[in-house]
């Protein structure tokens, strides 16, 4: 397997007297060196499986955490648990050469216990994806991350100008899950919205995604609902929420499990879940971009 000379990140260095090894500081802040480029690979975070794939090189999973569901191959491979409760077993029997996990993931310091070499990475927002993408591309020795990161910016810049007019400076409510858990400006979820041209209803100091108070949807009526099509059939029956005027004119987003994956990952197919949204608002705000 080649090196590749060029260092397109400065977290990534050669590791002097080595003539194949990288040495590159992790989200975590621990420093991992990788004698050659990971031919056996464990993914426990649904966006990095993603963006190994995107790089073509689905081929060196070797296992994947229960939620990595794309593209479909992944599928068929040994699911490793989530990443609050990986299977550490499981995943030193397969023998990988590099797990890639989130740095909320508390085994993480098991599995470094247990001798497997870790790379932590927690894409938060569309730059920290591009990022991720770039990391990858170096760590597994291949030239495609750059295609893959032009098509990224060039699909969100697409999406951005597919938004019709009569839609920009809309105040929307994006619901990430019951509870309800919604996604504030400070999320990658809310810097989307904001690239749209769409003004969110959550305060950004509530946290990236807080759990709010009903009520707080109830006082802001948002001019569009976005929403998964498990939960929509209950936002009526929410205390106050049958009058709000998103709800009862059906002004509302309402994504299936596959588009919704693409809204809720920071990963290579963010802008595709941009473009969702932007289909969406042209059906309810009819008119030019």
């Amino acid at each position: 397997m080649r090196c590749i000379p060029r260092l397109m990140l400065a977290l990534l260095v050669w590791v002097g007297g080595t003539a194949c090894a990288w040495e590159l500081r992790d989200d975590s802040g621990q420093t991992v060196q990788l004698a050659r480029a990971p031919q056996r690979i464990v993914s426990l975070l649904p966006s990095l499986t993603e963006t190994v794939c995107a790089l073509g090189e689905c081929a060196r999973l070797v296992g994947v955490d229960r939620y990595s569901n794309f593209p479909d191959s992944v599928r068929a491979l040994p699911q490793l648990g989530g990443g609050l409760d990986p299977q550490l077993e499981a995943i030193v029997a397969l023998k990988p050469d590099l797990v890639l996990a989130s740095a909320f993931a508390p085994g993480v310091q098991r599995m470094r216990a247990l001798g497997l070499k870790l790379l932590v990475l927690e894409p938060r927002d569309f730059a920290d994806a591009v990022r991720v993408v770039q990391v990858l591309g170096q760590v597994l020795a291949v030239d495609t991350a750059p295609a893959v990161v032009q098509g990224m910016e060039r699909d969100l810049r697409a999406a951005a100008q597919a938004v019709p007019a009569a839609a920009r400076g809309k105040t929307v409510y994006f619901e990430v899950n019951p509870g309800p858990y919604a996604a504030s400006p400070s999320s990658f979820v809310g810097q989307m919205l904001a690239q749209l041209g769409l003004r969110n209803i959550v305060p950004a100091s509530l946290g990236a995604f807080p759990k709010i108070n009903p009520e707080l949807v109830v006082r802001a009526q948002p001019d569009v609902i976005l929403v998964g099509d498990n939960e929509v059939d209950d936002l009526s029956k929410r205390p106050g929420w049958g009058a709000l005027v998103a709800v009862r004119t059906q002004r509302m987003c309402v994504f299936g499990k596959q588009d919704s994956d693409t809204l809720v990952r920071p990963g290579p197919r963010m802008a595709q879940g941009a473009m969702r949204v932007a289909q969406c608002l042209q059906r309810l705000y009819p008119g030019p971009p």
